[in-house]
Parts: C-alpha cells; structure tokens; sequence
C-alpha cells in the first residue's frame, strides 16, 4: 500500500492505486515481441519515486487528501523571501573590477590541493553479461484422445431406401410450390402494372384539372385586378372634381370676402394713423416737443427767481427783528418811565413792520404771477 508523502518545497511526490503483479510467462512469445517496442532501461537509484532515510516520522496522507492551500502559500511565500534574500546578497557581495582592455578574467583555483581541469567528462564503460531468453517451442497439434470401442456396421445396396421413389414427393412438393409462387408473382406483376396504369391516368386527370384551375385563377386575377384598376381611376376621377369644385368655392368666397377688404383695410391703417400729413407729422413731433421744453425752462426760471425773492424777504424780515430786539433793549428804562406810551409806540412800529413786509411780498407775488402768466400765452400761440 503506498502512502502520500507531505509536500516539501522542491520535493517530488506520487501516489499509485495498488494492483496486482503481471504474471511472468515462462517462454517469450515471437509475435508479441516483435510488435512490443523495447523497455527502456531504468535505474531505481534515480528514481525520485523511491524514498529514502527513515519513514517512520513521516505523516501519511490518504490518497484523495488534497493539499492544505494556506501551507502551500506560506511555503511559496518562505521560498520567495529566500531568493530574494540571496539576490540581495549577490548584489551586495562586492565585485571584481573590470578589466583592463585587452585581458580578461578567468577562474583560478585557490585550493590547497589542486586538481586537473577538463571540459570533458571521464567514462568508463562497463558489461554486464545475462543469460538469453530460451525460445518458445512450436505448439504441437491437438489430437484428442480416443474413448471407447470402434463399430462397424455393413449395410447392402438397396436395404436404406430408393431415391427415385423418396425424392419423388418432395420434388413434387417443390416443384408446386415453386409455379404457385411463380403465378403469385405474374399475378402481382399484371396489379402492379395495372395500378401504374390507373395512377398514370389519374395523374394526367388532375394535371389537367389543374391546368384548368390554374387559367381559371389567372383569368379571375386579370378580372380583379382590371376592376380594381377602374375602381381606382374612378375615384381618382371623384377626388379631383371634388378638389375642383372645392377650389371654385374657395376662389368665390375669397373675390366675396376680398371685395370690401381692401376699403376698410385702407380706412383702419388711416385712422390708426399709417397715412399722414408731413407738415402735421412734422409739427407734431419736431416744433411741439421744442415748444414744451422752452416752456419748462421759462417755469423753471420763474420757480427759481420765486425761491431766491422768498429767501431775501427772509434775510430782511430777520435783519429787521433784530433791530428792533436791539431797539426794544435800549428802550427798556425810559419806558418804566413812560409806560403809558409804550403800547402805542409798539403798536406803531409793529405796523410799520408789517407794511414793509406786506410791500415786498406784494411785489414779489406780482413778478411771479407776470412771469406765470406768460408761459401760457406762449404756449397758446404754439397750439394755434
């Protein structure tokens, strides 16, 4: 019984289902030996097969056990590291220096003992003589052995049977079979050819009758397609006098609705103004909008000079209350004295006051409703 060996990294292993040992053959056979191709020679010295050292230590596997994939990893993994650990190495190792041009360098022997070099490898040829295979003798003819006792009988002329008398009702036999299976065949040759004859005819009938369907068919297409054609042209016909007098009707009503269009599109374009009169066209658009602008400007005068009038009546009115604040103040002791005049005075002076203010804004008041007034009259005569 074999046993599967663990793998190892760089190691070979076999398995084998065991089977029994051929059993040797006392004589070679000539035949087989000519048609077998000769054994080639084998050394189990060589055999990676072959186990050597101790086998007791070693893990035995069954035969369909498949390898652990985790273990194979880690050992591809293990030899990788390795090569390159020696590749490493290698590069590390320090090199010889090149050399110098025209020589080379060669390996040179540093041991303590030194030895003869060759490129070729000693033989030394050896001879082994065995026996030769005896060959097989030539296989003797059977003859089998004889049992019992030897018989004989003698029989005369005419004690078995007559052969003309035996052989005559078995000849008749054959012979009426023979003509009944001979007119069985005429018979069935004659209905064969009967039946030829009928199929022959009935085929001729129907390739007629089908001829005859076939015209009738090409005639009743001819028919179809004939009236399919008119049909077509007919209404074709329809259509276009339909589309004729569609197109009459239309032209009618157009010339109806298009005779009182062009009056009435004539008086809409002049009411909306499309036709006008240049000199009004030019009034509107070029002497109106500069008679406006004129006019703004003069109001915008009048507003400013009315502006700058209210201020300066301002600055008077104030000039002229504090004169008199000032007037009050040097007033003040000779009417303790004079209390009874004071109120007319006052009263006095108030009117004053209020005259020359009123005389002023009269005035002012009258300019402005002057320049007021004209921009009307101005614009007046624009219109006209």
């Amino acid at each position: 019984m074999t046993t599967v060996l663990p793998q190892k990294s760089g190691t070979y292993t076999f398995s084998s289902q065991p089977r029994t040992v051929p059993q040797r053959k006392k004589y070679r056979d000539p035949l087989a030996q000519q048609n077998q191709a000769p054994a080639p020679y084998g050394n189990i010295m060589y055999d990676r097969r072959i186990v050597r050292g101790n086998t007791y230590a070693q893990h035995t596997l069954p035969a369909t056990a498949q390898p652990d994939p985790i273990e194979i990893q880690r050992q591809q993994e293990i030899r990788r590291r390795k090569i390159a650990a020696k590749r490493a190495k290698a590069q590390l190792r320090p090199a010889s220096p090149e050399p110098v041009e025209g020589r080379k360098h060669i390996d040179v022997q540093t041991e303590l003992y030194l030895e003869e070099l060759s490129d070729r490898v000693e033989e030394a040829d050896v001879d082994c003589q065995t026996d030769a295979f005896l060959d097989r003798p030539p296989t003797p003819l059977f003859i089998p052995a004889k049992t019992g006792m030897d018989v004989a009988t003698q029989i005369y002329e005419g004690d078995l049977f007559d052969f003309e008398i035996e052989v005559k009702p078995i000849l008749e036999v054959l012979v009426g079979k023979t003509v009944e299976q001979a007119l069985l065949e005429v018979m069935e040759e004659e209905e064969l050819a009967n039946l030829r004859a009928q199929q022959r005819e009935f085929e001729e009938l129907r390739n007629a009758e089908l001829v005859e369907t076939q015209r009738l068919e090409e005639q009743e297409r001819r028919h179809r397609e004939e009236k399919e054609r008119r049909m077509k042209q007919q209404r074709e016909t329809l259509k276009k006098e339909r589309e004729t007098a569609d197109k009459i009707a239309a032209r009618a009503f157009a010339q109806s609705y298009l005779a009182d269009l062009i009056p009435s599109v004539f008086g809409t374009l002049n009411d909306n103004g499309y036709f006008f009169d240049p000199v009004e066209r030019d009034v509107e658009l070029g002497f109106m909008p500069w008679i406006m602008e004129e006019v703004e400007k003069k109001i915008d005068m009048s507003v400013l000079g009315r502006t700058v009038l209210d201020a300066i009546i301002r600055d008077v009115v104030m000039q002229r209350s504090a004169a008199y604040f000032k007037l009050e103040e040097s007033q003040q002791e000779p009417e303790e004295e004079t209390t009874t005049q004071q109120p007319a005075e006052e009263e006095a002076v108030t009117e004053e006051a209020e005259k020359t203010e009123e005389k002023p804004e009269g005035d002012a008041g009258d300019e402005a409703a002057a320049e007021t007034t004209e921009p009307p009259a101005e614009e007046e005569e624009g219109d006209e």
